[in-house]
């Protein structure tokens, strides 16, 4: 089954951090998800640019609006993300729990419903 593993942190947290340990931080992380990859639980994963680059777009009504930066004012941010393939959601929730950045804040694990399936 695959799960979505949604990466949250606050960014102000990330960026006090010493840039050695940053860097340290994102080493380790990417090296997480080689070994996902490895064991065939990554499919896919990418880290987010930062929060301030992102746009919101909402239709109300049949009208767009769009809106500079988060939609959402949270103390922690979107990340990134990991899709994993695992047996059940106990193993999910246990690679999700080896995520680096998910010290800084959490990873949010949601089951992937299938489209094709309707």
């Amino acid at each position: 089954m695959k799960y979505l593993c949604l990466i949250h942190y606050a960014e102000d947290k990330l960026d006090s951090l010493p840039e050695a340990e940053r860097e340290a931080l994102s080493r380790e992380a990417y090296a997480y998800y080689d070994q996902l990859l490895r064991s065939g639980h990554a499919i896919a994963g990418d880290p987010l640019e930062s929060v301030q680059t992102a746009t919101t777009v909402r239709v109300t009504n049949g009208k767009t609006s769009i809106t500079d930066g988060p939609y959402v004012e949270t103390k922690e941010q979107l990340g990134g993300y990991i899709l994993i393939e695992a047996r059940d959601l106990d193993e999910a929730l246990a690679l999700a729990a080896n995520i680096p950045p998910a010290r800084l804040g959490g990873v949010e694990v949601r089951p992937i419903r299938d489209m094709r399936q309707r």
